[in-house]
């Protein structure tokens, strides 16, 4: 299956991924760093051989990637903030709202990400159900994030 991630109407990227499981409700791929080289964010570099499992929901305006290095070691989770998530043939679409959320593997380190893109695109405007329900996804995932993670919520 391929996942799109689609922003502000385009195909921000498309990756291949293998299907882990869909319930109907959460669908979970894995898949390898689909970036080109290395991306340093200054707080965690994803780069080739990092393994990404990935948690979408249908119901839910979010999506959760836990990210390994390629030793198995859990590096944290990137949170994207998103519309529900649609399966569709062999693809799995998600419409990016870039708002986004970092938890460290010892969850020393919980930041949100990209607030200043999210007040630029100008969806609280175009949108306001879709921004108050991105603001409540960011809000539910940092409130997971500091208390402990996101065990019960991938479990």
């Amino acid at each position: 299956m391929e996942v799109v991630l689609v922003k502000a109407g385009r195909t921000k990227i498309r990756y291949p991924a293998e299907l882990l499981q869909d319930d109907g409700t959460r669908v979970v791929v894995r898949a390898p760093w689909a970036g080109a080289g290395v991306r340093d964010f200054g707080f965690v570099r994803f780069e080739p051989g990092d393994l990404f499992t990935e948690y979408y929901w249908r119901d839910r305006w979010y999506a959760v990637k836990e990210v390994r290095a390629s030793d198995g070691t859990v590096k944290g989770w990137y949170c994207d903030i998103t519309r529900p998530a649609v399966r569709d043939r062999g693809e799995l679409v998600v419409e990016d709202l870039d708002l986004d959320l970092w938890r460290s593997a010892d969850g020393t380190d919980v930041r949100r990400l990209d607030e200043d893109e999210f007040a630029a695109s100008g969806l609280a405007e175009s949108d306001p159900g879709a921004a108050s329900a991105a603001l409540a996804a960011l809000a539910e995932l940092e409130a997971l994030a500091r208390a402990g993670g996101f065990t019960r919520l991938l479990a």
